[in-house]
């Protein structure tokens, strides 16, 4: 049972063994592989990482709707 739950989360959080996007039904090592391509290095993205939030300020766009409303 650990066994399992162990295979499961290594096949989620490992590159080589996650399901191949165009294919669920390969790995992405299987289809490398078959290719005769060799990893040698990646980079892990989140959603929304790169992208960088506009900071506000309130209060000093309260201000200039005011100044532009007199």
């Amino acid at each position: 049972m650990i066994e399992g739950g162990l295979r499961k989360y290594l096949d989620e959080v490992t590159l080589l063994r996650q399901p191949y996007v165009m294919d669920n039904d390969k790995k992405v090592g299987e289809v490398l592989k078959a290719e005769g391509v060799k990893v040698l290095g990646f980079k892990r993205l989140e959603v929304g990482e790169g992208i960088e939030k506009k900071q506000e300020d309130f209060a000093a766009e309260v201000a200039a709707t005011q100044a532009a409303n007199k």
